[in-house]
Parts: structure tokens; C-alpha cells; sequence
């Protein structure tokens, strides 16, 4: 939605589809050996190993972090230069990786419980133990929402959800001028 309103944004998860499809696929097959096939991860695959070794975890993120920190930095980087207002990083693992710090403002994207349970749980491939994996890496939502400048409550239908982001984004637009 803030891609719509013109916002430039940086999906890390969008980084490391690509990154499993290029520069990664070496670095994460040489540590977690069977994940590649036809010269991209496969990510069933993965996740299936690091459900039986959770403990790997770390390792899988000292790999891929820094790529996605790098391609992160060079987004920045080439908007600085082009001068948009501003810039948004979708970082899903924000304040777990303490990447808060590098952010001006933060926007939690939230919904209650059940409605997160049940929208997670449509998802190809989820299954209620990898959720719970999720689950248990995260920031309690409630602990989210107090540290947020924003908060956009997805509860409610999208149209209600666009005006959220439009009003955010019209106050950081006035915020940078």
C-alpha cells in the first residue's frame, strides 16, 4: 500500500527470495547441505531442516543477514540520491535484530491474535509447529505496538487499512518538508 502512494520501499523479504535465487544459494547450500536444487534454495526444504535443528537458526541469519543489510544499505543509498521525502524498510524482524535503530520512525503493521493466527495458518506450507518457531523468535505484539510510532491495525478490511496508510503517509510527507 505504501508502494501505491509512491513510497519507495525495501521488502527484506523480497531480498532474500532473490538472494535464494543468486548470490546466497552457494553460502547457504555449502551450510545446510541439500537445500539447493536446480541453483536455488528450496525453502521447504530449509525450513524442514531447521525445524528439526531449530539451534541452526543463527547460523542461517549470519549468512543472510549481512547480504540483506548490504542490499538494505544500497536502496538507501540510491533514494538518498534520487529524493524522495522519505523511504520505507519493511523489515520484518525489526526490533529482534535491533534494526530500529538504523529506522527514523517505525511502523508496526498489527491485528489481534486470532485474525494473525488464522491468516498465518493459510499460507503454503505453514504448519502449526513452524508457526509456533515464529511465534517464539518474535517481539510479543503488545511490546511492538508501545515501542511503534505508528501503528496500522490490519483488523478491519483493506479499504479501512489504506486509509491508515494514506494518513501515515501524508503526516511523514509534511514531517519532511
Amino acid at each position: 500500500m505504501f508502494r501505491e502512494l509512491g513510497v519507495p520501499v525495501n521488502d527484506a523479504d523480497e531480498v532474500v527470495h532473490d538472494l535464494y535465487r543468486g548470490e546466497a544459494v552457494a553460502l547457504v547450500e555449502a551450510a545446510f547441505p541439500g537445500v539447493a536444487k536446480d541453483g536455488i534454495i528450496d525453502r521447504a526444504e530449509l525450513s524442514r531442516q531447521l525445524l528439526a535443528e531449530p539451534e541452526r537458526l543463527g547460523e542461517l541469519e549470519r549468512i543472510v543477514h549481512p547480504l540483506v543489510r548490504a542490499r538494505e544499505e544500497a536502496f538507501v543509498a540510491r533514494h538518498r540520491a534520487a529524493g524522495p521525502a522519505f523511504v520505507l524498510l519493511d523489515i520484518p524482524l525489526l526490533f529482534e535484530t535491533r534494526a530500529e535503530k538504523r529506522v527514523d520512525r517505525v511502523v508496526v503493521v498489527s491485528c489481534d491474535a486470532e485474525t494473525q493466527r488464522e491468516r498465518v495458518m493459510k499460507r503454503p506450507g505453514m504448519t502449526a509447529e513452524k508457526f509456533a518457531m515464529i511465534l517464539a523468535r518474535q517481539v510479543p505484539d503488545s511490546e511492538k505496538r508501545a515501542r511503534a510510532d505508528y501503528v496500522i491495525d490490519t483488523s478491519d478490511s483493506f479499504d479501512v487499512t489504506r486509509e491508515q496508510v494514506r494518513a501515515i503517509v501524508d503526516r511523514l510527507t509534511l514531517d519532511s518538508l
